[in-house]
C-alpha cells in the first residue's frame, strides 16, 4: 500500500496561508511533519490559478526537505511542465478525466515525455454513480494514456469517492469498491488503484470525520487498493495504515506501535 500525505491542500488553511504568504519556514515544517508518508501530495489552488509560479516554489521546498517521491495536483499544463524537473524523481500526476478534452493530449505527452505516473479518475462534470459508467471513463482514459505510451504500471485509476453522507453516496462508495475489485481482477497489463480517503466524510461533524475515513480506508484496502491519499497526522488513520501494511507483512508489528 502506497501512503500519500493530503495535509499539503488547500482545506488545510494553516497551510493554504502559508502558501499564500509565501512562507517558507512554516512550509518546511509542513514538508517535516509528513515526510514518514510514502509520498506527498503538494496543491496550490482548486483549479489551477497561479499555480505556474507557486507549484514549483511549494515543490521546491518538499525536495529540499525530503527524498519522497511527489504528487502534483493541479490543473495547470504549464505548473506542471515547471514542476516536473524540480522533482528528484518523475512524479505522479493528479490527475486526467473526462471534463478537460481540449487539456488531455497535451497533459499526456507530458506525462509520457516527463516518465511520470497518472491518475485516470473516473469523473465527467460529475462522479458517475453507477459502476459501468465508472469502468467505462477508466477504460477510456485507459486507452488514451497507453496510445500515448504510458503503460499501465504508471497508471492509477481512481474511482472517484463521494461524501457517505450525499444523497447516493452509500450506493456509490458500494460501486466504487466493487470498481477496484473489477480492475484488480480483469486488466491486463495490472493497474494502479488509488482514492482520495477525505473525500468520504465531507461535510461530517469533525469529531465523525477521522473515525469515518479510517473506517473507510480498512474497508476499501480489503478490496485490493494500491495507494491512498490519507490524513497522515491523524492517530486514527495513522493506526489503521500501520495495521494494514502489517497484515500484508510489509512492516514487522509490534502492538507498542499502536498502544
Amino acid at each position: 500500500m502506497l501512503v500519500i500525505a493530503d495535509n499539503l491542500n488547500i482545506r488545510n488553511k494553516a497551510y493554504k496561508e502559508a502558501v499564500k504568504g509565501r512562507r517558507k519556514e512554516v512550509l518546511s515544517e509542513f514538508a517535516k511533519g509528513v515526510s514518514h508518508a510514502d509520498m506527498i501530495n503538494v496543491q496550490c489552488s482548486l483549479d489551477g490559478s497561479g499555480d505556474e509560479e507557486i507549484l514549483p516554489w511549494v515543490v521546491g521546498i518538499v525536495q529540499e526537505i525530503t527524498e519522497k517521491d511527489v504528487c502534483l495536483d493541479s490543473r495547470n499544463i504549464k505548473a506542471l511542465e515547471n514542476s516536473i524537473p524540480l522533482c528528484k524523481r518523475p512524479p505522479l500526476i493528479n490527475y486526467i478525466s473526462a471534463t478537460e478534452p481540449d487539456e488531455q493530449e497535451e497533459l499526456l505527452q507530458l506525462v509520457a515525455d516527463s516518465g511520470a505516473s497518472l491518475v485516470i479518475r473516473a469523473t465527467r462534470a460529475t462522479p458517475p454513480t453507477s459502476l459501468e459508467a465508472k469502468l467505462q471513463i477508466i477504460e477510456d482514459l485507459m486507452e488514451m494514456a497507453n496510445s500515448a505510451d504510458i503503460p499501465n504500471e504508471r497508471l492509477f485509476a481512481d474511482p472517484s469517492l463521494v461524501h457517505i453522507g450525499r444523497g447516493v453516496g452509500q450506493r456509490h462508495l458500494a460501486n466504487s469498491t466493487e470498481c477496484i475489485k473489477l480492475l484488480k481482477d480483469l486488466v491486463e497489463p495490472p493497474i494502479n488503484t488509488i482514492a482520495w480517503i477525505s473525500n468520504v466524510s465531507v461535510g461530517m461533524p469533525i469529531a465523525l470525520r477521522k473515525q469515518v475515513e479510517a473506517a473507510f480506508f480498512l474497508y476499501f484496502s480489503g478490496a485490493g487498493l494500491d495507494a491512498a491519499m490519507v490524513d497522515v497526522l491523524d492517530g486514527n488513520l495513522r493506526k489503521a495504515m500501520y495495521l494494514v501494511k502489517s497484515f500484508k507483512d510489509e512492516i514487522v508489528f509490534s502492538p507498542a506501535d499502536i498502544s
